[in-house]
């Protein structure tokens, strides 16, 4: 790659610690700010005193809590813009458009991954914008998701949405059959053999949300909407919480107030999707 150029990462949370120690890990000249003064500086990284310092770097990389903590940082002093801040698909948009009125290159990415695993091959980075960005390579598998600067916190809230869900159902579940005194332990095993098994259905379900036809011979929604008023039952029952039941089963039962009742549970999208 040659010399590699300097680069400022804002924001020494957690990740954005792990960020900068990826970066001199490899090689980096790296500069670092934070908001405050309360957090240590990474080893091998110069600590800038203000935002402006750190904007004179080659790369400034953002890892802060908030756009609106982002938004009045921004500055057309900075050359190339990596915005690792978590966000809504509108607002990297809208810093996009900000960077293209302003002369500054932009990559727009999320990181899938805990501080921990930063700068290894189990880090995967999902990024739009500018198709190529060599600094994303020092955190782990950088993913190209296309042009539309907004696709990587639209990939990021469906994922992280698949995976609050899954763990919402896991909590559940735990506290139902906790409530027998199943310990989790006994439980777990069966749950991720079946998570397992679950996943295999997938990439069936996403093409016929695609198709839209939803006709089936396996499982019609009238079974599930059934099953979920009696898992929703099964909770009441034992003293627990039922929000996450609920939800379901009205969204399920809304598909099939509404046709759908012979389909397959993928004819539940067409509700989301009003």
């Amino acid at each position: 790659m040659g010399i590699k150029k300097t680069v400022s990462v804002l924001g020494l949370g957690r990740m954005g610690s792990a960020l900068a120690n990826a970066l001199v890990g490899e090689g980096y000249e790296v500069t670092v700010w934070n908001r405050s003064g309360d957090k240590p500086t990474p080893a091998g990284t110069k600590r800038a005193a203000t935002p402006q310092e750190a904007f004179k770097s080659d790369v400034v990389v953002t890892c802060l809590s908030t756009y609106d903590v982002q938004q009045p940082l921004l500055t057309n002093e900075i050359k190339t813009l990596v915005n690792l801040t978590s966000g809504t698909p509108e607002q990297a948009r809208a810093t996009a458009q900000w960077a293209k009125a302003n002369g500054v290159e932009y990559v727009d990415g999320v990181i899938m991954a805990v501080p921990q695993q930063i700068g290894t091959a189990s880090a995967r980075i999902l990024f739009s914008g500018n198709e190529n960005h060599h600094v994303l390579q020092a955190f782990g598998e950088p993913v190209h998701l296309g042009e539309d600067a907004g696709l990587a916190a639209l990939y990021d809230l469906a994922l992280l949405g698949v995976m609050w869900s899954v763990f919402g159902g896991y909590l559940q579940a735990l506290a139902l059959v906790g409530s027998a005194g199943i310990a989790p332990g006994k439980f777990t095993p069966l749950a991720t053999d079946w998570l397992a098994t679950v996943t295999t259905f997938l990439p069936e379900m996403g093409a016929v949300t695609q198709s839209r036809n939803y006709e089936t011979d396996v499982s019609a929604l009238d079974i599930n909407v059934s099953g979920l008023r009696l898992l929703t039952e099964a909770n009441r029952e034992q003293g627990l919480d039922t929000t996450v039941p609920q939800a379901l089963h009205d969204l399920f039962e809304r598909a099939q107030s509404n046709g759908h009742g012979a389909h397959s549970i993928a004819s539940v999208i067409e509700e989301i999707r009003k």
